[in-house]
């Protein structure tokens, strides 16, 4: 999709650029969020064995580059959109995300990190808003009267 959305000007703004906290710890590491999130659980659940490919990578980096996996995950994500919505509940989470600013990565680092991914399915609001679905059951219009 992002190729598309830049060939026509579309901006993209990303929401949960860390996939609630799941891009800034190591395999195996919990917090509370992880345990008790349940609609980051419906949303990441589905996929957790493929995404932890891409997590095991992102540490990889990280310790390779003497940095944090959330620097390494939004340096990532800012070589695709210029505005990540980044959540913040402690004030490290914001160094974590200015450092990440100044963090180029390589083309074969970005192209190691995208290599297991797979698209999730659509999830929650955003799954209802199909054109196939009744007209009734839509969150917001989809441009039919």
């Amino acid at each position: 999709m992002v190729p598309y959305c830049r060939q026509e000007g579309i901006a993209l703004t990303p929401y949960s650029a860390l996939a609630a906290g799941r891009l800034a710890r190591k395999p195996g590491e919990t917090s509370e969020r992880l345990e008790k999130d349940a609609y980051a659980k419906f949303k990441y659940d589905a996929t957790a064995q493929q995404d932890g490919m891409i997590i095991s990578r992102v540490a990889e980096l990280a310790e390779k580059r003497g940095v944090s996996m959330t620097e390494i995950s939004l340096a990532w994500l800012l070589t695709k959109v210029a505005a990540p919505v980044v959540g913040a509940t402690k004030f490290h989470h914001m160094e974590g995300a200015d450092k990440a600013t100044a963090l180029e990565l390589t083309e074969e680092e970005i192209a190691s990190l995208e290599a297991p991914y797979v698209p999730h399915a659509l999830a929650g609001v955003m799954a209802q808003n199909k054109p196939a679905a009744p007209l009734g059951s839509h969150v917001w219009p989809v441009g039919h009267a």
